[in-house]
């Protein structure tokens, strides 16, 4: 998904599903995993949700948090800053550390 894919979105809080736009239009379902702020923005780690018969990948997507002009509406946009990527889910790791079981891929 890139920047300009990812601009409105629809939560349900009762399950933590967001649901966001792809670049074709089509609605993706995410599992809400936290909120990180890093650098004086904020970010969301996001779990895709995987469809019946699907196989889980257990990649996360993280997204900046941007405000939108009428400071009531929030937009996602993807984060092309790979060390950004790297410290985000590095606090994210060590918050949830207890409770995923994290591997890492070469």
């Amino acid at each position: 998904m890139d920047e300009d894919s990812i601009n409105d979105f629809e939560e349900e809080e009762l399950n933590n599903i967001i649901i966001l736009s792809d670049e074709n239009g089509e609605d993706v379902q995410f599992e809400f995993l936290d909120l990180i702020e890093y650098d004086s923005e904020e970010y969301v780690v996001l779990l895709p949700v995987i469809e019946e018969g699907e196989e889980e990948d257990g990649e996360v997507v993280i997204l900046k948090v941007e405000d939108s002009e009428d400071d009531e509406d929030e937009s996602y946009v993807s984060v092309d800053d790979e060390e950004t990527l790297n410290q985000v889910f590095e606090i994210f790791k060590e918050k949830f550390k207890d409770e995923f079981n994290f591997t890492d891929e070469d």
